[in-house]
């Protein structure tokens, strides 16, 4: 006997052997098949689904849940253009606080809104004798007080109070980590979020690491939140490569670094697993710390590598020999160059032609770049709702010729190279419907056109957040598709994204979703 039959549905399966079905089995959360071989069988509960459209459970590959949660609980100043309005916000903030010596965090600072950015001096004017924190929202930066910059081991650099990178680094290292309760409530909430977009698995894109890690154990939270059932989704977690160190393993073993016990890619089940190393090469497109070839339109720079050129290098192979899949961040395209020269030299000294290693973003893409990450079999993970939100700044600061390069579409699937989607929540909008619109029209908000020909079709760009995603995760065998034997995890929705108009696809609504089998919520 089944445990559910969904029916009177459309269910698009993305499984090109029964690409289309209508009533679908469900039996201890797996999926039992698929019309006529569950339509005759009795089961527990049968579901109508009312004509609505049903797909594979969205996969976003590139998330911050930890981040999302807390700065959904962070006073936020985004939205406010006058430096005065921004200070008033942070006065607030401060007058909540308990006394002097307190760390006061904001959320929401972005320049570009501001046309400049804040000074030290400007938030000294309202910290009351508190330490002030305001987060980029691209998470590559931040601006602090003086209060912070006292604080400072010598010979960090910032610029009137503003860190990037490494500098901003040395600014959270002052503090101490969030306690694993914390993180825990803060990961549920951002997966709460994600179930109602109609996402069912992610990938953390980095903990315990220097820039964007919340704590040493962080991974230990993550335990935390499934233990206390706050965890409704799967989750895969990237681990920062700055948490490998030397081990005196065997010589034969070929492993230079790698975390205690020799932990790599792989470890876990299927609600909680460690996913990839995430090796940091650069900055971000927001902050105008992504490191390019040549400079930024109306700047005299052109951004910056994390580190030495040859540490970046040597940390990628490393990770590489040490058995783990890379997650490379690099959004320029010289740390695109950086990354792809780096996985090549490791793949030459120990062929893994299955490890299935992925440049995350891939924001600036030269064309002479795509034949050489096709050759090397790496994924592009994107998020295109970057240039959704920011695209009309990103096109202005790239230029004319540079503009139809960035968050390649249909480039990377004409070369051979796995298209992946994924959001970087919560530095941009987190839904996967408004993403796949973006793709099939590659319009931003404001109605620009950015680089028209990397449009993908409506069912490239599913691809992209379902099997697409359950690959570059190494998930194929138990998601992405509604096939029999994987997990019954889906997400029902109002419309069919490959029917109504492109620039409707966005507004579809998430009805439901399904992980296990188990809806997260009862159907109205």
């Amino acid at each position: 006997m089944l445990c559910t039959r969904l029916t009177n549905a459309r269910f698009l399966t993305m499984d090109p052997d029964h690409p289309v079905a209508h009533d679908l089995g469900i039996w201890q959360g797996r999926i039992a098949g698929l019309d006529e071989a569950v339509t005759s069988l009795p089961a527990k509960e049968v579901v109508d689904l009312q004509g609505a459209t049903v797909l594979p459970g969205f996969i976003d590959a590139h998330v911050h849940l930890a981040w999302t949660g807390f700065k959904q609980n962070t006073p936020s100043i985004a939205g406010h253009t006058r430096i005065d309005d921004v200070l008033a916000v942070v006065a607030e903030a401060v007058a909540r606080t308990r006394g002097p010596g307190d760390w006061v965090s904001i959320a929401g600072y972005d320049q570009r809104a501001l046309g400049r950015h804040l000074t030290a001096a400007e938030l000294d004017r309202v910290s009351d004798g508190r330490k002030l924190y305001l987060l980029h929202d691209s998470g590559h930066g931040c601006v602090v007080n003086t209060a912070v910059l006292d604080l400072l081991p010598a010979g960090i650099p910032h610029e009137n109070g503003f860190l990037a990178e490494q500098a901003m680094g040395a600014a959270r290292a002052l503090r101490l980590p969030h306690a694993q309760e914390d993180l825990a409530e803060a990961i549920g909430r951002a997966a709460r979020t994600c179930l109602t977009e109609g996402v069912t698995a992610c990938a953390e894109a980095g903990i315990g690491g220097t820039l964007f890690g919340h704590s040493p154990v962080e991974l230990g939270a993550y335990q935390l939140a499934r233990d206390k059932g706050l965890l409704p989704l799967r989750v895969q977690l990237m681990v920062s490569a700055d948490r490998l160190r030397p081990v005196a393993a065997h010589q034969a073993d070929g492993i230079p670094r790698a975390l205690d016990l020799g932990l790599r890619t792989g470890f876990g089940d299927d609600r909680l697993c460690v996913g990839a190393l995430k090796v940091y090469t650069d900055g971000g497109m927001m902050a105008r710390t992504a490191a390019l070839t040549s400079p930024y339109e109306g700047l005299d720079h052109a951004g910056q590598l994390q580190d030495d050129p040859d540490v970046l290098t040597d940390l990628v192979v490393d990770g590489h020999l040490a058995g783990w899949q890379l997650a490379v961040h690099a959004i320029g395209d010289r740390a695109a160059d950086l990354a792809l020269d780096a996985i090549e030299r490791a793949q030459r000294i120990r062929p893994r032609p299955e490890a299935r290693h992925r440049i995350e973003h891939a924001g600036l893409i030269r064309p002479d770049q795509l034949p050489r990450m096709a050759r090397l079999g790496v994924s592009a993970v994107v998020q295109p709702n970057f240039l959704r939100s920011y695209g009309d700044d990103y096109a202005s600061i790239m230029g004319e010729e540079r503009a139809p390069w960035m968050y390649r579409g249909r480039a990377f699937l004409d070369h051979g190279i796995p298209l992946v989607g994924s959001s970087d929540r919560p530095v941009a909008d987190g839904s996967p419907l408004r993403a796949v619109q973006f793709m099939a029209e590659r319009a931003s908000a404001s109605g620009q056109f950015i680089g028209p020909d990397e449009a993908v079709t409506v069912d490239q760009a599913l691809h992209a957040y379902t099997v697409a995603g359950a690959r570059a995760c190494h998930w194929e065998d138990r998601l992405g598709s509604l096939s029999p034997g994987k997990h019954a995890d889906l997400v029902v929705l109002a419309d069919d994204p490959r029917s109504v108009d492109t620039s409707r696809i966005g507004a579809i609504e998430v009805v439901e979703t399904y992980v296990d089998g188990s809806p997260s919520r009862p159907l109205a």
